[in-house]
């Protein structure tokens, strides 16, 4: 199962950092390309985590995302 920490920024200009998982995909690119794929539909969302709270990201309110070698610090 890959992992990714990403930094959100929301159109609103606050950033948030949180976990992605994809089960089943070892690459992390792989993640990557499907969470950009993800955010760039319309309706598109992913389930995520910050802490132990889970967050869902709607593509509609992100103008950013980062994603850095090592993650964002959480």
């Amino acid at each position: 199962m890959a992992e990714v920490v990403l930094r959100v920024r929301l159109t609103t200009g606050a950033q948030l950092d949180v976990v992605y998982e994809e089960p089943g995909v070892p690459d992390v690119d792989a993640v990557v390309d499907h969470v950009i794929g993800a955010l760039a539909e319309d309706s598109g969302v992913l389930r995520t985590t910050h802490g132990d709270r889970l967050l869902a990201i709607y593509g509609r309110g992100v103008a950013t995302i980062e994603v850095a070698p090592r993650g964002a610090v959480l």
